[in-house]
């Protein structure tokens, strides 16, 4: 009997020191178990303190970022602080530009018209014409503006839309038009760059700046009184314009096209800062345009036509391009006659 009951205690004996190591063993890896599944709230992953910091420090370096499975990896960025800073830019620095800007002109416009009312022909017009532009030349131009106003009514639309429209058209009717000038923003962009493509190559050799043109800005170019001095076919004030819609229209064009087609050319840090340009350009793009044609226009008379019929007014031609006019008119007499064909007898 003893025999039989010896390998019973042993095996009582066995399990109670089994259960109690597991006791113990259990009792050394709660704590641990805790600390790797459980939430603790004084973790430096979780101070608010650390995700200030992060976002205050700024830089594409410290955004806060996790992992993901899928195959677009900048979906990981949770927190970019240039983000900020562009929302805050894109929400309320740029339509103060914007307003301060196109305004701004507006108001000039039309305190110059107050005060110098319409430049007009000296001598009024003769009666006798000049071609200022040919059929290409004018198709470019129009080409060009209609669809810069596009471009610059519809890209407005993104900075003051919803403060000047949404509240006039409603919700629905403010997201239909939305839309259509999203397209139309997009779309009419290549012909316009193609515009301002062509204007570089046909008219670059008329607009290098020349001493002839620091002559007329010194004598406000026949703006201010009856003063009109001497230019070429562009005067200093055409250069102008010139150039800044060459080098305006390539800067908008260019940061446009790297917006259009995200991630090819440049992350969203670069985006962010093609956008800020984009805009800043765009809005003082369409000011100085307001000038333009407003002088094209309403502001000089006998100028819309060189544009309308490529036709203008000798004595108006005189005025504002004597250099010119009198080129042309010593190439044309220089110009061999053509014989008078006589009929066959």
């Amino acid at each position: 009997m003893m025999t039989l009951l010896n390998p019973i205690r042993l095996a009582l004996v066995a399990s109670m020191l089994a259960t109690l190591m597991l006791v113990v063993l259990a009792s050394q890896m709660a704590p641990a178990y805790a600390q790797q599944g459980a939430i603790n709230p004084t973790a430096s992953s979780v101070k608010e303190e650390q995700l200030l910091n992060a976002l205050q420090s700024g830089g594409g370096a410290n955004a806060i970022s996790g992992r993901v499975s899928i195959p677009d990896a900048k979906s990981g960025t949770l927190i970019q602080p240039g983000g900020t800073e562009w929302r805050d830019f894109h929400e309320k620095t740029l339509p103060r530009i914007g307003a301060v800007a196109i305004l701004g002109m507006l108001a000039v416009l039309i305190l110059y018209y107050v005060m110098r009312g319409r430049v007009r022909i000296s001598g009024g017009p003769s009666g006798k014409t000049i071609t200022r532009f040919n059929a290409f030349e004018r198709f470019v131009h129009w080409l060009t503006a209609t669809c810069f106003i596009i471009l610059a009514i519809s890209g407005l639309n993104v900075s003051f839309g919803k403060q000047l429209l949404l509240p006039l058209m409603g919700a629905g009717a403010f997201a239909d038009w939305s839309q259509l000038a999203k397209y139309a923003h997009n779309y009419l962009s290549f012909p316009f760059t193609i515009g301002v493509i062509l204007m570089l190559l046909m008219w670059v050799a008329g607009n290098i700046p020349s001493q002839v043109d620091l002559e007329w800005i010194k004598r406000g170019g026949g703006l201010f009184g009856q003063d009109h001095p001497p230019a070429p076919r562009f005067n200093a004030g055409q250069k102008l314009i010139y150039w800044i819609v060459v080098l305006g229209g390539g800067a908008v064009a260019i940061t446009g096209y790297l917006l259009m087609f995200p991630f090819y050319a440049t992350d969203v840090s670069g985006m962010q800062t093609a956008q800020m340009i984009h805009g800043i350009v765009a809005v003082l793009f369409v000011a100085v345009m307001l000038a333009h044609i407003y002088i094209g226009s309403l502001g000089m008379e006998g100028a819309f036509s060189a544009m309308g019929s490529g036709e203008v007014d000798v004595n108006w031609a005189k005025d504002h391009h004597s250099l010119w006019v009198e080129k042309e008119q010593a190439r044309k007499e220089a110009a061999p006659s053509q014989p008078v064909a006589t009929p066959a007898e």
